[in-house]
């Protein structure tokens, strides 16, 4: 009878369990909608940059950035960077290497949740400098966004044409991560040259989504 119970006890206690919010899940503080940065500000400061502090990003800061980069502004689903058709065909990922409060990794962006959904463990920055043709600043970073796209959400619409539309997108992405770096007192810099194949591998990309940018971030 005792056995029994026992063995009742530890049940309860596994399903409550699994019931809490999974491990490689990730909620996001929530984004800032102002700051001491003027838009004119910040487009003046606009560097590229390649040399970062050996200083760790916190979680708010990484929440911004992501924000900016797909964050959702309108309950209509509209988000931080104008898209064809709304239809939204990006996809961001973040390669955290130093970074308060998220254990290094690959985590992609849940726009409508707010959240980072783990896809990979352990420090990838290495292997993904490699697939970087070498460049030192993807490994010197505290964190690298990625930016993939699944061309057939905006081609099925626009044919042929949506491929400039999407490609079109991700460079308007990538502006608003810049500005909202500069605010932030972050550098960051596009890095367009790398090998596909490498960055979808390590990233562990589904099989429809084609890497297009690459955003190593730190501090300045």
């Amino acid at each position: 009878m005792i056995l029994l119970i026992i063995m009742l006890s530890l049940l309860i206690v596994t399903g409550n369990n699994s019931r809490c919010e999974p491990p490689n899940i990730i909620t996001l503080p929530e984004p800032k909608y102002n700051s001491e940065t003027s838009i004119e500000k910040a487009l003046l400061e606009r560097r590229s940059i390649r040399d970062y502090k050996d200083k760790a990003l916190t979680l708010a800061e990484v929440s911004q950035l992501l924000w900016a980069a797909q964050g959702i502004t309108d309950p209509r689903g509209l988000r931080t960077a104008p898209s064809a058709g709304a239809l939204y065909p990006l996809e961001v990922y973040i390669v955290a290497g130093n970074v308060i409060e998220l254990p290094k990794g690959v985590y992609k962006y849940d726009p409508h949740k707010h959240e980072l959904v783990k896809t990979m463990e352990g420090d990838k920055q290495a292997e993904l400098c490699k697939a970087a043709l070498g460049q030192p600043w993807v490994k010197g970073a505290a964190a690298v966004l990625v930016f993939s796209v699944v061309y057939k959400r905006v081609t099925g619409r626009y044919g042929h044409r949506g491929i400039r539309y999407a490609d079109m997108e991700v460079g308007h992405a990538a502006q608003n991560v810049h500005l909202q770096a500069v605010s932030l007192n972050l550098g960051t810099v596009v890095i367009g040259a790398f090998n596909d194949d490498g960055v979808k591998k390590i990233i562990n990309m589904p099989k429809n989504e084609t890497p297009l940018y690459i955003m190593p971030v730190g501090k300045r």
